[in-house]
């Protein structure tokens, strides 16, 4: 059995990163009453609060002592059972020093000495510490079913007939579908499978899944994801996943596998703690034994020695100081997750804070990873040809194709309502294009260095084809019979947003930006220049990516690689922080990286990366104030000038402090 310092700290608050997918939002306080009268132990401490009221309010009245003693001592029975029996558990079973441990010395020592008052006191504070862990916990844990929860257990599962003589949808457990069956998801329906659209067009909102604030249109073709929510119109859904491999099912195993990922900062308080509880209770029985012994001091008395070791033993507990590392990065972790951001553990989350260096695959990632055609140009000079006549002729010899150049000239002549109509004789030119027959003429579409080869092309048509290429674009040109037609422009565009998520990482100081590819430095060059990095390293095969961040480590320590996760998935496990793209849509980006963007939203990562800072910042000020106050109360307690049951408040307010100061990581925006 793994050796722990505070089973009350550290293992009823590790639970709580279950909430890293969660809403966050605090939960009425007509729920923890609730869970106080439905737990035994909390039921237990609000009885021994209320005899302690009641002997406190027997003493200002001046009751006779022995009924205010009565009631002090049915409240420390009471409230002390579960307290004793978990020491028994510490001292017996697990063979440490733990926090249950001191409290039960501390208790009895205040009731040996008649401090009776104090005694119950430390009880009811201590119990009511432990019930408000307690109930986090099993916040969390509900949090955690909750994620489950955002998939509907059942669907309307679509029986295998014709459209005409189809029976109604029969209700089935999402268990019992297989990969193939279709769905029928109604507006306002939760999807309950991941799947494709294969019937019906809506608008489905998925920021339970991808963060994305604006709901997304679907048709068919388009992925679905479980737990997203339809809204406007009947989907017909095709199943691709089965339940226990859907992309909620995944998010819930990265959830459980962080828990056990604790944060460098983390492992060093729990070592610390374990030394540290151990050597302040020998020095408070020293505290207690030397004095009287060797300088004739009092042993006994408000202001005696043994009080003042007894208090020591009370301050002796970490538990702020163990407690304020796993509620920073839990409500770190769980606001990135609130905007699609998956991050696999507190490790992840301090090392981000100290990267220097963003490398980024570009297919994919800074681009769309889909070309499209940027530019077409008629240059036909017979003057019988119509207009769009040569995207017509190419696209009409391209449809046979499966080539990404073809699907985007394909899809350009679609998009501007050309008739293509089919060609003939199709063939492929060894790699450098496609000619076939359409209409009765001859036609050929092909790279410029093939038309510089075999077409004879005015030098007009060669200089526009020379800058079109120097703006690090595929050229393309189309002929008809013996004329050259048009030149097309074809380019894998940034996206949207990758020029501002680079400026935003920029802004928080101190981070270089390089991108990694294995296309030609002069295209690299020119996406590179769009997107506004400060390097492109291209021509790259994905073995020499990985070399690539071996070096960035060598002169910046910490690198970040921003990829897909399939074809860079070397240089993300290279790296010391692996950044995954589109989560939702690739298993294989949740497996391969440390953090995953469950949308493609590149703006999160200038987010992520103000949060782990802030978060550092927080898990600073939290240890800091943690020990500052054990200092103090200590130098409190050596020189008599505290009382037992202001130890304990001390403890319990500093652990109050360092908890709320970490949630409030949980409601930080943006840097603005």
């Amino acid at each position: 059995m793994e050796e722990q310092t505070c089973t009350s700290c550290a293992e009823r608050v590790r639970p709580v990163v279950a909430t890293l997918v969660a809403s966050g939002r605090p939960k009425p306080s007509l729920q923890f009453i609730r869970f106080v009268f439905s737990e035994r132990e909390t039921t237990l401490a609000a009885v021994a609060g209320l005899l302690t009221l009641l002997g406190l309010a027997l003493a200002l009245a001046g009751a006779p002592g022995w009924s205010r003693t009565a009631l002090f001592a049915a409240a420390i029975v009471v409230g002390g059972i579960p307290v004793a029996r978990h020491a028994f558990q510490e001292v017996w079973l697990s063979h440490r020093l733990g926090i249950n441990t001191l409290m039960v010395i501390a208790v009895v020592g205040a009731a040996f000495i008649g401090e009776w008052a104090e005694a119950a006191v430390v009880v009811v504070l201590f119990a009511l510490g432990e019930a408000l862990e307690e109930f986090a916990t099993e916040q969390a844990r509900g949090a955690l079913e909750s994620l489950l929860d955002l998939a509907p257990p059942v669907a309307l599962k679509l029986p295998l007939f014709g459209k005409v003589s189809r029976p109604p949808p029969q209700e089935v457990p999402v268990e019992q579908l297989a990969v193939g069956d279709r769905v029928l998801v109604r507006p306002g329906d939760r999807v309950s499978v991941d799947g494709v659209v294969r019937a019906g067009q809506s608008a489905v909102d998925q920021a339970p899944i991808t963060g994305e604030s604006v709901p997304v249109e679907k048709k068919p073709g388009d992925e679905v994801f479980a737990g997203t929510v339809n809204l406007s119109g009947a989907l017909e859904v095709e199943v691709t996943r089965l339940a226990a491999d859907n992309t909620l099912s995944r998010m819930r195993a990265l959830v459980q596998q962080a828990q056990s990922r604790q944060a460098p900062v983390q492992r060093f308080i729990d070592r610390f703690a374990r030394i540290y509880t151990p050597a302040v209770a020998a020095t408070a029985l020293l505290v207690a034994t030397v004095p009287p012994l060797f300088f004739g001091q009092p042993f006994w008395g408000d202001h005696g020695w043994l009080m003042r070791a007894l208090q020591m033993l009370v301050i002796a507990c970490p538990c702020a100081l163990v407690i304020s590392t796993p509620v920073s990065l839990v409500s770190a972790m769980t606001n990135a997750a609130s905007r699609g951001v998956l991050i696999k553990g507190g490790r992840y989350l301090e090392t981000l804070s100290r990267v220097r260096v963003f490398a980024f695959d570009k297919t994919g990632t800074l681009t769309g990873g889909r070309p499209i055609v940027t530019d077409v140009v008629d240059v036909c000079t017979c003057g019988k040809c119509p207009d769009d006549c040569g995207l017509q002729h190419a696209a009409a010899v391209e449809a046979q194709s499966s080539h990404p150049l073809a699907r985007a000239l394909l899809a350009e002549a679609q998009a501007r309502g050309i008739a293509v109509p089919r060609a003939q004789d199709v063939t492929v030119l060894g790699g450098r294009g496609m000619e076939g027959a359409v209409n009765g003429a001859a036609v050929t579409v092909a790279s410029h260095s093939h038309f510089d080869e075999y077409f004879p092309h005015p030098e007009s048509v060669c200089r526009l084809a020379d800058e079109l290429a120097a703006q690090g674009k595929t050229v393309i040109l189309v002929r008809h019979d013996d004329e050259v037609c048009a030149l097309f422009a074809v380019a894998d565009t940034p996206r949207p947003g990758s020029r501002q998520a680079i400026a935003d990482l920029k802004a928080q100081g101190s981070i270089r930006t390089v991108m990694l590819t294995g296309d030609s430095p002069t295209v690299a060059a020119e996406i590179g220049r769009q997107v506004g990095v400060d390097e492109v390293r291209a021509g790259l095969l994905p073995e020499e990516k990985v070399i690539a961040i071996v070096v960035l480590a060598e002169e910046y320590q910490t690198v970040a690689m921003v990829g897909d996760g399939v074809n860079d998935a070397p240089a993300l496990a290279q790296a010391d922080v692996g950044i995954a793209m589109g989560g939702a849509g690739s298993a294989q980006a949740m497996e391969t990286a440390d953090v995953v963007l469950m949308g493609d939203d590149l703006a999160q990562l200038g987010f992520i990366v103000h949060l782990s800072r802030k978060t550092r910042g927080v898990l600073a000020a939290n240890i800091v104030f943690a020990l500052a106050v054990k200092a103090v109360v200590f130098a409190l307690a050596a020189t008599g000038l505290t009382t037992l049951w202001m130890a304990i408040a001390a403890d319990v307010g500093a652990s109050v402090a360092v908890i709320l100061n970490g949630m409030r990581l949980r409601r930080m925006g943006a840097q603005k």
